[in-house]
């Protein structure tokens, strides 16, 4: 069994809440991404997408400076980092998502998987799981 801890990526970017949504936004262009684990210290509490930026900050005509926590999304989905790869690909492929933060059982962010971490993974399994759950239009 292959878990999640051996394909995540353990480098991670992670915004504050109280952090400006322009702070996480150069955030994202400087590390090429398009989401954010929110944290405070090392405990999850959100996920900020571009998409969240331009929709519930920018078009609602919020200003730079309004904080992360103001416009990130706080229902989070994660997976743990002991998960075995095929049963997480199932749920994102069932939730129709791309990327997942990582947790440990303490609840603490170790890293974040996406749709490459799977696909180079040892798991046809979890391969095709989850390339048919995104791959399917919604």
């Amino acid at each position: 069994m292959q878990t999640i801890n051996q394909v995540m990526t353990p480098d991670i970017v992670i915004a504050r809440p109280e952090q400006t949504i322009a702070d996480a936004a150069r955030m994202m262009a400087k590390a090429d991404i398009g989401s954010l684990p929110v944290g405070d210290d090392d405990r999850l509490v959100g996920m900020l997408t571009d998409r969240d930026i331009v929709i519930r900050a920018v078009a609602q005509g919020l200003p730079a400076d309004t904080p992360v926590r103001d416009v990130m999304t706080g229902t989070i989905r994660y997976c743990y980092d002991d998960q075995d790869v095929a049963e997480v690909a199932r749920n994102m492929a069932e939730l129709g998502v791309r990327r997942l933060p990582v947790v440990n059982r303490d609840k603490r962010i170790v890293g974040f998987v996406a749709l490459s971490n799977i696909a180079q993974a040892d798991s046809e399994g979890a391969k095709d799981a989850f390339l048919r759950g995104v791959a399917t239009p919604h």
